[in-house]
């Protein structure tokens, strides 16, 4: 008798798992039968927000509507955390950057997620590379014309110059931080409340350089209101092919950029994945989309969710020293 009440329930959980298996499958194939909302975790009108519009435009025919939900606050964790607690059924995702994703976790004492095991990524959407800047009355002031001739003179005269970022934890902070600890120099951290001030700082003589946002460097270098030194990526800007890189200037293997990518909630169904993928990819590799995100200085970069977990596991291991080098911390 209880051998067969054992057997009867074993049958019943398998029926279940069936059952929950082809219910999965089902729902998979009907995605999306409703709007997905896309989460992005600051405000409205910065390159995060600009390019999760111009893609939910640009996806509408595949995926349906989707809805750009500005949820800013903590640096990025709270719109972030707010998609990691989602149901992961593919109707909530985020655009999660290298912020919230590979320098927050160091920079929190208590990060309300995990970046990766809370996470199913999607596809890294494209990165925006920065730029050593100085102003040219500066530079000429203090004969630094080169990202070499600044590490030159800052070993020269310790802790005589300053920079200027976004704030802690910013990716100008991460670059300069980065590059006084493989060029074993020091230079003084000035945060400003975000890259426009931070800019503004240097435009008006109160710091010496900054690592700034390609996309807003640009046109200050075009007006020659700013002297773009080298980028910050392993390869040369497109957008400023004539400038070298760190890496060039004597720092192999500096690299730091701005890059931001598609998450949705740990669990979510691998065939909504591949289905989001798909999507996300073929709208990133358009003419029309690469020619948008170019007007912000950012460098498409669509891929497997495999590549853009990689990127997250690489990003968050080095960021891991970056920031214990840096001392910062926000909380």
């Amino acid at each position: 008798m209880n051998r067969r009440r054992a057997l009867r329930a074993v049958g019943v959980i398998a029926t279940l798992g069936v059952v929950s298996s082809f219910s999965h499958r089902v729902a998979a194939q009907a995605y999306p039968t409703k709007p997905i909302r896309l989460v992005v975790p600051y405000p409205p009108g910065g390159p995060l927000d600009t390019a999760a519009r111009a893609l939910a435009d640009r996806v509408k025919d595949t995926l349906g509507i989707i809805v750009v939900d500005n949820r800013p606050g903590a640096g990025g964790n709270l719109g972030v955390d707010h998609v990691a607690k989602s149901p992961p059924d593919g109707y909530s995702l985020v655009i999660g950057a290298v912020a919230t994703h590979a320098v927050n976790p160091w920079l929190f004492s208590k990060l309300p997620y995990d970046p990766v095991k809370d996470f199913a990524p999607i596809t890294l959407i494209a990165h925006v590379p920065n730029v050593l800047v100085m102003t040219p009355e500066r530079s000429n002031q203090l004969g630094i014309r080169s990202a070499r001739e600044l590490i030159d003179y800052a070993r020269k005269n310790p802790a005589r110059l300053n920079y200027a970022s976004g704030g802690n934890g910013s990716a100008g902070h991460m670059a300069g931080e980065l590059m006084k600890s493989q060029a074993k120099i020091s230079a003084v951290h000035i945060p400003y409340a975000g890259a426009a001030p931070a800019q503004l700082g240097l435009l008006a003589g109160q710091t010496d350089f900054m690592f700034d946002n390609l996309a807003s460097a640009t046109a200050q270098i075009k007006a020659g209101k700013l002297r773009a030194l080298a980028a910050t990526t392993a390869q040369r800007a497109n957008a400023l092919p004539d400038v070298p890189t760190m890496a060039e200037a004597g720092l192999p293997g500096f690299d730091v950029s701005t890059w931001f990518g598609v998450f949705a909630p740990a669990g979510t169904p691998r065939d909504i994945v591949t289905r989001l993928n798909a999507a996300f990819t073929t709208a990133l590799r358009s003419p029309e989309m690469r020619e948008r995100l170019a007007r912000m200085g950012a460098e498409p970069a669509p891929g497997t969710p495999e590549q853009f977990s990689e990127l997250v596991r690489s990003e968050l291991s080095k960021y891991q020293s970056v920031v214990k080098f840096s001392g910062a911390r926000v909380d």
